[in-house]
């Protein structure tokens, strides 16, 4: 390589910090659409029901055929990035993100919905995982940490945008159909973001001979009899954990407005923009705006969350400590009346500490070369558990006509999840206390 060259060239050469940083917006941006679109179903849920003339256990159903399609397509996205590289994988599954977006936007009857769901699911969760083997890709042995906290903070924006604009999107325009095709365009944006990473990622990889990273998320079976006890706990810790979280804020918003009466929008006399704007003001007085509360806490507080737990260690005490606030939080919405704020940013508090714990803790256990096959062994769990529980939701739902029994499960799982938790710090204790030691200076 000729070191002078890539010297030369100017502020915007591609081994320069402006180049960097200008590709990790457009690939930041290329979940942004795919985290929109996963929740604004559930942020419309209550128009959504009642237009559709469905059961209310067909919004966990949609949320079901997504993570089905995630267990079967996570694993080979991995290969597919392998075998044909970030660029060609990644433009594949963003139009597979669009394709699913555009289809439950024009289904017309349930099975078309539920197919355009399986179809997002099958591009979204590989890109996702394309996305961390691009971030690798540039910010490898630079900012990588930095890169990941900047691309997660953007992706769920789309959430946080969805929370709170969904509704109002659906009021404003007369129809659920709008804020499905906000979902579409916004998924749009997204391949657009992705066409320019792909020039910008050929003229540095032509510069600098820049070569794949490997998908992490990808297993290898022989080394999964190689995992230790705290792995398993973890990964139980990871299932019960998000299981209690996602499927719930699937519901949260038809929840809230079924058993407190809590408006969709606020109310506004401008705008459409005036409006998107005071509804965001008036996050603790809507639906979605509650709803949110999770996201939002885990946006502005996980870096530092991250910088706690590098500093003090207690990995598994902190995932004791989330998995203990999940418990009250969802019981007292469950069986009280009490106003759901309070209890909202409990599960935020939760949110944000869990997986700052958890997530670093698997290199810490694992040796260097079955990385790759934790996280995708936790991945899958994972998703095993997100397409189960909105479905067992679904059914309580409609059996019991209220959403108490299914808040007492999403306690149940946090109960569980504590005593994993507590299993792993014993496990931790046995084999080295590496999860409960602070970063060593």
């Amino acid at each position: 390589m000729n070191t002078n060259h890539q010297e030369s060239g100017g502020l915007f050469h591609p081994s320069k910090a402006p180049y960097r940083f200008t590709i990790l917006i457009f690939i930041a941006a290329l979940s942004f659409g795919s985290y929109f679109a996963y929740d604004i179903v559930g942020a419309i849920a209550p128009t959504l029901i009642e237009e559709l003339g469905a059961a209310r256990g067909t919004l966990g159903n949609f949320y079901t055929m997504y993570h089905v399609a995630a267990i079967l397509f996570v694993l080979a996205g991995g290969f597919l990035i392998d075998k044909l590289g970030t660029r060609k994988a990644s433009f594949m599954f963003s139009l597979l993100v669009l394709a699913g977006a555009a289809l439950v936007w024009k289904a017309q009857s349930l099975p078309i919905f539920f197919l355009g769901r399986f179809v997002f699911g099958a591009g979204s969760e590989p890109l996702i995982v394309a996305q961390s083997a691009i971030l690798a890709r540039w910010f490898k042995n630079k900012e990588l940490a930095l890169s990941f906290g900047i691309a997660l903070t953007i992706s769920r924006l789309g959430t946080l945008f969805a929370f709170n604009t969904g509704e109002l999107i659906t009021s404003h325009y007369g129809s659920f159909r709008y804020a499905l095709f906000a979902a579409v365009l916004l998924c749009g944006l997204s391949l657009i973001a992705n066409i320019f990473y792909i020039i910008m990622d050929r003229k540095g990889e032509k510069i600098l001979h820049l070569k794949d990273e490997a998908a992490e998320e990808k297993i290898v079976f022989s080394d999964i009899k190689k995992f230790k006890p705290r792995f398993w706990y973890i990964t139980l810790i990871c299932v019960t954990f998000y299981s209690a979280i996602f499927p719930f804020t699937a519901l949260s918003t038809d929840f809230f407005v079924d058993k407190w009466g809590i408006a969709r929008v606020a109310e506004s006399s401008g705008g459409f923009l005036a409006q998107v704007f005071n509804n965001f003001l008036h996050m603790f007085s809507t639906a979605g705006g509650i709803t949110s509360i999770i996201i939002f806490a885990s946006m502005i507080l996980a870096p530092f969350a991250g910088q706690l737990v590098d500093k003090v260690g207690k990995r598994a005490t902190l995932m004791i400590i989330g998995s203990l606030l999940m418990i009250p939080s969802h019981l007292l919405m469950g069986i009280t009346n009490i106003y759901p704020v309070l209890p909202m940013m409990a599960l935020g508090a939760a949110f944000v500490l869990v997986p700052a714990a958890m997530w670093p803790s698997i290199p810490l256990i694992v040796r260097k070369e079955r990385v790759g096959t934790a996280f995708g062994l936790m991945t899958a769990v994972q998703n095993i558990g997100l397409a189960l529980f909105p479905l067992l939701n679904g059914i309580l739902r409609d059996t019991t006509k209220t959403y108490t029994s299914s808040m007492i499960m999403f306690s149940c799982l946090g109960f569980f999840g504590l005593m994993f938790a507590v299993l792993l710090k014993r496990a931790d204790t046995k084999e080295g206390k590496g999860l409960e030691a602070s970063k060593k200076k």
